[in-house]
């Protein structure tokens, strides 16, 4: 710290270390005039805290949108499956799309193939397939959602109506927590496909076995 004399205009030099945080009195070393001078303040030592950084803000997801109205093929599809329970909708490419659709045809299932991501969630939403299979896409920016999206954000009752299979390449084929973790009832390698027909029987039976109860309680509050 430094000072100048209000007699002489001496210069003082005080050490910072013994400058007390209260107001101090100090002799000049040369006219011996006593000088009031200023104490530190407690905190100005030390360095200001930097504000800490503004919390990360989490992306929120779109908000639910209820589908239009049904288009005339939505239609006639729904008026098929009051006749026809067992309907399934594939939004898949590749030879995996092939062999998943012979396996429910062998399973007695009325099998379409949708390539409209919108058509297949409205048609989803109306109940008239009890089984979705698509691939698990992660969401790009720009770019439109896909089915298995589209599935995440329906409401919880449409979705424990259908039966859904996620195919992707880093599936485990049935393997029960990869199926947990992306809310689907089966995975499937699509390197598996050509041999998962009694793995779908089997699945589709236990979650039928499941599912039972439920499903016979919504009739009664339906009929009701």
């Amino acid at each position: 710290m430094q000072a100048l004399c209000s007699s002489c205009s001496t210069r003082i030099q005080i050490d910072d270390a013994r400058v007390p945080d209260r107001p101090f009195k100090v002799r000049c070393p040369k006219c011996q005039a006593v000088l009031t001078l200023p104490g530190r303040a407690p905190d100005a030592a030390a360095p200001p805290e930097a504000a800490p950084p503004p919390p990360a803000e989490e992306p929120v997801p779109p908000p639910y949108e209820p589908p239009p109205p049904p288009s005339p093929a939505a239609i006639a599809r729904r008026e098929r499956a009051e006749g026809s329970p067992n309907d399934a909708l594939i939004a898949l490419s590749g030879p995996a799309a092939e062999h998943l659709r012979q396996a429910l045809v062998s399973l007695g299932f009325n099998v379409d193939l949708v390539d409209d991501v919108e058509e297949g969630a409205r048609l989803l939403e109306q109940g008239v397939y009890e089984v979705a299979v698509t691939a698990r896409t992660a969401p790009q920016p720009g770019k439109p959602e896909s089915l298995a999206q589209r599935m995440l954000r329906m409401p919880i009752d449409t979705r424990r109506r259908v039966f859904v299979i996620l195919v992707g390449d880093e599936f485990r084929t049935a393997d029960g927590t990869q199926a947990w973790t992306v809310q689907a009832d089966l995975v499937v390698n699509p390197a598996d496909a050509a041999r998962c027909e009694h793995l779908l029987r089997a699945t589709l039976a236990e979650r039928k076995r499941l599912y039972q109860p439920f499903l016979d309680a919504r009739r009664r509050v339906e009929s009701a």
